[in-house]
């Protein structure tokens, strides 16, 4: 009986992780502040436009960790936005103040409850992990770094 009740577990687990994930053919969700439409499933293609949180689109088609997506407000806005950024779940964007961390944060389980409990019993410091989140490098200077240094940009251009 609990192999039997184990294995019913493990396969709502799987099926509920399957249907969450982007597919084609279905409506998503931006799920981050903002998030770039690119002209090809490259990090560095150029940018066509901007996605913000809550925006529906309609998944046209997957490329690995890529999404080709028409923005339902404005088809004519058309391309490749990262999967991680897009939900199958509907995004309310109206009145939220939350920033991008912290939705990443509450899709891992995180709150400002879990959040104290971990201050409250560690010696780490918040402070330099702040500060470190707060650098901002544009996509130009990250550009140049990887080719200067020889490094791979990605497969698809």
């Amino acid at each position: 009986m609990k192999k039997l009740t184990a294995l019913f577990v493990l396969f709502l687990l799987v099926s509920s992780a399957l249907f969450a994930q982007v597919t084609a053919g279905r409506p998503a969700w931006v799920s981050v502040r903002s998030t770039p439409v690119r002209s090809s499933t490259w990090f560095f293609a150029s940018t066509r436009g901007n996605l913000d949180m809550g925006d529906e689109v309609a998944v046209l088609r997957i490329n690995g960790n890529w999404a080709e997506v028409r923005a339902t407000a404005n088809p004519s806005l058309t391309g490749w936005a990262a999967i991680g950024n897009l939900s199958h779940r509907v995004i309310v964007a109206e009145g939220t103040t939350a920033t991008a961390r912290e939705v990443a944060l509450a899709g891992k389980g995180f709150d400002r409850d879990v959040e104290a409990a971990y201050r409250a019993g560690t010696n780490l410091n918040f402070a330099d992990v702040d500060r470190m989140e707060a650098v901002r490098v544009s996509h130009a200077e990250l550009f140049r770094f990887m080719t200067e240094g020889r490094l791979n940009t990605g497969d698809s251009q």
